[in-house]
């Protein structure tokens, strides 16, 4: 009678195994790739929301420039001395360099 409830335990032991395995691959994908990767994605989206005209952009093509108007989803960036002004998608933005106020005020005087 011992010998039949332990290979009763044995067997519900065997046939839970593959849930629990799968449960923890799911854990460690969630824990090391889907939640650093969803908050990579909400300090970009905070970073381009920050966008203001007079901060200095490099784009994800690598041109950089000043930014001299911003509408919905897109911005007019100004590059080169030659100021030509080219339109881009918020999307395309790689990096923002915000201008300084006080450094710029307090350099002039």
């Amino acid at each position: 009678m011992a010998l039949n409830l332990l290979s009763t335990s044995t067997d519900a032991i065997s046939f839970y195994s593959p849930f629990i395995m799968i449960l923890v691959m799911v854990l460690f994908m969630w824990l090391f790739i889907y939640r650093p990767q969803k908050k990579q994605q909400q300090k970009e989206t905070e970073m381009r929301n920050s966008l203001e005209i007079g901060d200095e952009v490099t784009t994800i093509g690598g041109i950089v420039g000043r930014v001299v108007a911003i509408k919905e989803d897109t911005f007019v960036l100004e590059t080169g001395s030659d100021r030509t002004k080219i339109r881009f998608r918020r999307a395309a933005i790689q990096s923002i360099e915000k201008l300084n106020m006080e450094a710029t005020q307090t350099s002039s005087k």
